[in-house]
């Protein structure tokens, strides 16, 4: 009875480092809400190495990075910013760098890890200069939101093409594949699989869905890739093989290739977070009265160290995850379950070098499901307004239809600016906006030089 005081203190630690009572919640729910979250956003240990994989990244180590990259940056955001806000590899970023700056571009996944690394190291440097806020202030919020759902899209059309559910067409682009193929099949139960579990508001919907997937795929004998023998030692595949070397010695065909690539992962990553950082504090009620994110620098510092220790580990660029919300919704509010979510990460990568027995078909549709979610934002488009509807459109547009998340920025940052002058509406602190828009401008005349 006496020795039972003793047992308080590491809760009154958890009460004043995260000030719990302050924000109307208990260590219990923050607990709960770390575990919502990462059963939301668990996926991304299954789709990231898939997407990540095609550029002949060892999956392996790809999953074991990924589990890193979100464990370090979940916890980091936590404990630095007490915020319920978790962080892993951005979807769409990581198609970016797969499908356009490898496969399209021809530059090396390890020069790739390197522009990531140089994308986080420029984020970092902004945010604590200050530069950052002239970014944001001078680009439109509903092309945020524009982006968005043009990534969205991006990312949908790349699991119906992994599904076999879209196939290349010569006479028309693309045509509708063979639905009665096995990974067509596959896919689409995994699809309805997955949507059916999310109305019923199952938790971790995604992750059971690929699961349950692989496992009828195993049934059916369309599964036979044969993993490699567990070991943390996967992770070596791929950390620290970032080349930095190669980043500064591109040239021929590529050009001006490396500052749109870094361009890209910069400026997406700011996006994606200032987006995702809205959603998630406005839902948590911490956004102060005058509209404002508490601890903002605290909470960008953070994004990109991750993104820095990412490239490090070998994975894409670390950002923000959305589904911090479903934890925000089961009660966190603080950094408690940022935390838990990080930790659950964490004891995630001992199963991890395993994700390669998961097939395309069961990842797609998980793919094809994240894409439709990404198109809430474009709700914030004034759609009525053509100042705004014309360059949204482009964004949302060029995305998905050039493969390029820098095409979409392109298009639609250089119309607000041409359309902004046309109306006569330019005012002197539209001039970064106008910077952009005429660089975009050389890109595009460089691009048809080439």
């Amino acid at each position: 009875m006496v020795e039972a005081p003793e047992a308080a203190p590491p809760a009154g630690a958890l009460e004043r480092y995260f000030a719990l009572s302050e924000r109307g919640t208990n260590a219990r729910t923050e607990v709960l809400a770390g575990v919502t979250t990462f059963l939301t956003m668990a996926y991304i240990v299954l789709v990231n190495p898939a997407i990540l994989g095609s550029t002949g990244m060892p999956v392996a180590s790809v999953a074991a990075a990924t589990c890193f990259a979100a464990a370090f940056a979940s916890i980091m955001m936590g404990l630095v910013s007490n915020t319920p806000l978790a962080l892993a590899p951005g979807m769409g970023l990581n198609a970016y760098f797969s499908y356009t700056v490898v496969q399209q571009m021809g530059v090396p996944w390890q020069v790739a890890l390197g522009c990531v690394f140089i994308s986080g190291v420029a984020f970092l440097f902004l945010t604590l200069t200050g530069v950052r806020q002239l970014i944001v202030n001078s680009i439109p919020h509903y092309l945020f939101a524009a982006v968005a759902g043009g990534i969205g899209l991006f990312i949908g059309f790349i699991g119906f093409k992994d599904a076999g559910i879209i196939v290349s067409n010569p006479a028309t682009f693309v045509a509708l594949g063979n639905l009665k193929d096995p990974n067509a099949a596959l896919a689409i139960f995994g699809l309805l699989l997955i949507g059916a579990l999310s109305v019923w508001n199952v938790r971790g919907a995604m992750l059971i869905g690929i699961v349950v997937t692989t496992l009828v795929g195993w049934a059916f004998g369309m599964v036979s890739v044969s993993p490699e023998p567990y070991s943390l030692s996967a992770l070596t595949g791929t950390a620290f093989q970032l080349d930095l070397a190669g980043v500064f010695g591109l040239s021929g065909s590529h050009g001006l290739g490396l500052l749109e690539i870094l361009f890209v992962f910069l400026f997406v990553d700011l996006f994606d977070n200032i987006g995702t950082l809205v959603a998630v504090t406005k839902r948590a009620g911490l956004m102060d009265k005058d509209g404002r994110i508490p601890r903002l620098n605290r909470i960008l510092v953070t994004d990109a160290t991750a993104t820095i220790v990412g490239s490090m580990a070998g994975t894409s660029t670390v950002t923000s995850y959305v589904e911090s919300a479903a934890g925000v919704q089961a009660g966190g509010r603080t950094g408690l379950t940022s935390v838990v979510t990080g930790l659950l990460f964490l004891a995630m990568m001992f199963v991890a070098p395993y994700a390669q027995v998961i097939p395309l078909a069961a990842t797609a549709p998980a793919l094809i499901i994240v894409g439709g979610l990404m198109l809430l934002p474009l709700t914030e488009v004034e759609w009525e307004d053509p100042l705004s509807a014309i360059p949204a459109f482009l964004t949302v547009a060029m995305i998905p239809l050039t493969f390029s998340i820098a095409n979409g920025l392109a298009f639609g940052i250089t119309a607000h600016a041409a359309l902004k002058i046309v109306r006569g509406t330019v005012t002197k602190k539209d001039w970064f906006l106008l910077v952009l828009a005429l660089l975009f401008v050389v890109r595009f005349v460089w691009m048809g030089a080439a």
